[in-house]
């Protein structure tokens, strides 16, 4: 997605339903920008989930052993 003539990553969680939990613009698609969007999910919705299920980006996998390493992906 492009902003202001920058490029940007359109970061989404959604729930089972298709609910949208959150969106963040990032301008990486690393560790730390995964990393954070997890931080945001789990305290806005004050509950840990029992897995994710996402694109397999290996940077999901490298913020979730930081963030929550029991959880299943």
């Amino acid at each position: 997605m492009k902003t202001a003539g920058k490029s940007f990553w359109l970061w989404r969680a959604v729930d089972q339903h298709g609910v949208v939990l959150d969106e963040i613009l990032q301008a990486r698609r690393d560790k730390a920008a995964a990393k954070r969007l997890l931080v945001a999910l789990l305290k806005r919705t004050g509950a840990v989930p029992k897995r994710i299920v996402t694109d397999r980006l290996r940077s999901y996998a490298a913020a979730k052993r930081d963030v929550a390493p029991g959880l299943g992906h």
